[in-house]
């Protein structure tokens, strides 16, 4: 009897030692020894990662140079971040845009997060308002302040926000 619970006790040593040293984080069941990996808050695809703003912006270094794809609410147009050496994008061709934190209730842009879309392209967008729903694909080429900068490549508005009521 003593020896099937020294076994046990092994087993699931051996199994939590290999769990921590694998680098991934997952849950191990102590009653089954049983190990579950969490489930991802990315999706990998041929066209890009799917993924949550707020999870680009806790990890910039993680999605460098990797193309990215995010369902967001569109905030405003911006100015933030152009013209800034390190992360170049040029005023005379681009402009930035602001999307809302998904974390909260209340109204706050997500400004760790500069999304840079070449003027021809966000002439396309003027109708663009508060609260559309939008997709956006892009390439993460900078990390400059720990924030992420995104080249946008493709922007879609998913659901238009609902006509404010005017009395």
């Amino acid at each position: 009897m003593n020896c099937i619970k020294y076994i046990k006790s092994l087993t699931l040593i051996t199994l939590t030692a290999g769990v921590l040293t694998s680098g991934n984080m997952y849950i191990v069941n102590a009653q089954t020894a049983a190990v579950q990996k969490p489930v991802s808050s990315q999706i990998q695809t041929s066209q890009g990662i799917f993924v949550k703003p707020l999870t680009v912006v806790n990890s910039p270094s993680t999605y460098l140079n990797k193309t990215i794809i995010m369902d967001a609410t569109f905030d405003k147009f911006s100015t933030l971040g152009l013209d800034y050496k390190p992360a170049m994008k040029s005023s005379d061709n681009y402009i930035s845009f602001l999307i809302k934190r998904d974390d909260t209730s209340f109204n706050i842009p997500l400004s760790e997060m500069k999304l840079f879309l070449k003027r021809t392209t966000a002439e396309k967008f003027i109708d663009l308002k508060t609260n559309d729903k939008i997709q956006v694909k892009g390439t993460v080429f900078s990390d400059a302040l720990g924030d992420v900068w995104i080249d946008v490549t493709e922007l879609k508005i998913t659901q238009k926000a609902p006509e404010e009521k005017k009395n």
